[in-house]
């Protein structure tokens, strides 16, 4: 097995940041010493295989994206990210693990769904993966299934309140679900949108002539998923099933979990870079010579961007800081526009939602750092402590300790990162919605499981590398 030793750079966790050298055997980091210590009285320099000098820059764990959609089927397409294109891209920017989503829709068997989305991402991934289960039909059967989804490794499982007719469970299936949740463990995600009001809006309106991708967000409007978000908070507290909201955007929508967090209920939340951002008045704005305002398809993704005169993103960076969101990953669903956006060219309702960027959120949340928004250790918590204690891998995975997975990225505070095509880019895409962004570091150096996969040349990973994470219940209860 190789050993490596990183020098110079300064390690941080969750819990602070100080200078130290990080010793790794094989798979596992099995010290983390003081600069320049010797171990058992050998040079340890001398002694191993590979030597990384990470002076002036940070040794952080490797990020988890709890949110991902890879070859996931919607809107008459699929995500344009197959798990290797969608992985490598991960790589790049920093994240060594991510968590799919496996996917059962009404009249099919969970069983059925979860081997397809093994068969899919076996052999394929360049870093380590898990998956959450979609459960799109709440009956007798998917029920009984559920019981089984711990022993896979399968501890959470998404439940949707939006697209009627494609995912969407009424309140008496989420009751039903949420007492197994309470029965067995699992962790319940939960899509908070009123969907039935939102069909009736988009369809309204389309009818009177306002088809561009800016209505897509109009429709979607914050008072339904405060609706839902409350009414997925009253369902958890009644059956005492844990509660995590996925792509939180609306400023009222924090503020039910804030409240409901405030009681002692076990309610957490996630949210996304786009909704730190991006607004709703991008959107709007957003045109060009090839596409028009059809440009602003670029954005279109649910839960929607909103706007930033209400104060939508100031309150996500808040909400960060104070911990009322736990959380930020990507829910990346990349489409490109060409043979898949401009499916909804004339009626918004038909655009693909949904937004790429599992490459860069590592970087633009270190934005963040520089910016004042939040912490160095709170930038570390958000992107890899956190959703590794949420989703039963802390431990493994989220921290840089000894016994942990030799999953490490070497940040350059001084270094810069330019997003865009021809740039940092390196997902399945024909477009950015990152296109003209600066960050003010750059990831240099990532290792997965104690093998290399980007350094000073490149990417030098293989798509064979990640291995699926048989996930414990979740560590976050209060």
């Amino acid at each position: 097995m190789t050993t490596t030793l990183i020098t110079g750079g300064t390690v941080v966790n969750a819990t602070g940041a100080s200078p130290a050298d990080v010793l790794v055997d094989g798979e596992t980091i099995v010290a983390v010493l003081a600069p320049g210590s010797q171990l058992l009285g050998t040079d340890l320099a001398a002694s191993v295989d590979r030597v990384v000098d990470a002076s002036g820059k940070y040794v952080i764990p490797g990020g988890i994206d709890a949110h991902t959609h890879m070859q996931m089927p919607f809107g008459g397409t699929e995500a344009s990210d197959t798990f290797e294109t969608g992985t490598r891209a991960a790589a790049w920017g920093g994240t060594t693990s991510i968590i799919d989503f496996a996917i059962q829709r009404t009249g099919e068997r969970v069983e059925d769904g979860l081997a397809a989305w093994h068969e899919k991402a076996a052999g394929e991934c360049a870093v380590d993966y898990g998956f959450h289960q979609i459960i799109g039909g709440v009956d007798e059967y998917s029920l009984k299934a559920m019981d089984s989804l711990v022993d896979e490794g399968i501890t959470s499982f998404k439940l949707f309140m939006a697209y009627p007719g494609v995912f969407f469970s009424d309140d008496a299936q989420i009751l039903r679900a949420m007492q197994k949740s309470r029965e067995t463990g699992l962790l319940t995600m939960m899509h908070a949108e009123n969907g039935p009001a939102i069909d009736v809006l988009a369809e309204q309106l389309y009818n009177q002539g306002k088809t561009t991708p800016y209505f897509h967000g109009i429709a979607r409007a914050w008072q339904l998923e405060e609706e839902a978000t409350h009414r997925a908070i009253m369902l958890a507290d009644l059956t005492g099933a844990p509660l995590y909201v996925v792509h939180v955007s609306a400023k009222q929508a924090v503020e039910q979990l804030a409240a409901a967090r405030d009681r002692g209920q076990n309610v957490f939340g996630e949210t996304c870079p786009q909704y730190l951002y991006l607004s709703l008045e991008d959107q709007l704005g957003a045109r060009s010579e090839e596409w028009g305002d059809f440009e602003g398809a670029k954005w279109v993704c649910s839960t929607p961007l909103r706007s930033r005169a209400e104060g939508h993103q100031d309150a996500m960076w808040r909400a960060l800081r104070t911990n009322d969101l736990q959380t930020v990953s990507t829910d990346h669903c990349p489409f490109c526009m060409r043979g898949q956006k401009d499916l909804g060219q004339g009626d918004f309702r038909a655009i693909p939602n949904g937004i790429g960027s599992i490459e860069h959120r590592v970087d633009l949340l270190y934005q963040g750092v520089v910016t004042g928004e939040i912490t160095l250790s709170r930038w570390v918590e958000l992107i890899a402590t956190t959703p590794a204690r949420m989703f039963g891998l802390y431990g493994r995975k989220g921290v840089v300790q000894p016994g942990a997975d030799a999953d490490l990225v070497i940040y350059d505070p001084q270094g810069h990162t330019s997003i865009g095509l021809g740039k940092s880019h390196h997902m399945n895409m024909d477009y950015s919605a990152w296109e003209g962004y600066e960050v003010d570091g750059h990831v240099d150096w990532v290792m997965s499981r104690g093998s290399v996969l980007v350094d000073e040349t490149g990417y030098v990973g293989t798509k064979s590398h990640g291995k699926f994470l048989k996930r414990d219940l979740t560590q976050y209860l209060v």
